[in-house]
């Protein structure tokens, strides 16, 4: 249940800043919070991460929704891996919904956080990376753990 809320507060976060981006800021517009460090800078991603394979959207959808039904349908097992694991997977869950809500509402990912090294990205981009290396680290302590037996 816990983590059921954590994927709801993933989404709804994001969902509340893409919202806060598209109604207060014009498309390409760059505000700096620290001048040539991090500004945010609305674009539209059409792509996956770092916007690569632009314009598959559907195939977007589509992992969205297996990886999604994936994760609904192992939840047991996923229960039982751990609260890292579980930590891990919430966060991972929520941000690929908060992206698949927009790909399937606009066609398009909302993306604002810019570093200006780094491509552009947005609150469910973190919660995915987040959620990923929570799981990576879950699978790994898991792994050293056992091999020490």
């Amino acid at each position: 249940m816990v983590y059921g809320l954590l994927a709801l507060l993933v989404v709804l976060l994001d969902q509340a800043t893409k919202y806060y981006v598209v109604t207060h800021f014009a498309l390409g517009e760059s505000v700096p919070v620290i001048n040539n460090v991090f500004h945010w800078t609305f674009i539209l991603n059409r792509g996956a991460a770092f916007g690569m394979l632009e314009g598959s959207r559907w195939l977007f959808v589509m992992i969205a929704v297996a990886v999604i039904g994936g994760v609904w349908f192992m939840r047991r097992e996923i229960a039982k891996s751990g609260v890292m694991a579980c930590w891990g997977t919430a966060l991972f869950a929520g941000g690929a919904l908060g992206n698949l809500i927009d790909r399937t509402t606009r066609g398009v990912v909302i993306d604002f956080f810019d570093f200006r090294i780094w491509p552009i990205f947005n609150v469910a981009d973190i919660a995915i990376c987040v959620g990923v290396g929570l799981i990576i680290w879950s699978i790994l302590k898991t792994e050293l753990l056992s091999s020490n037996d």
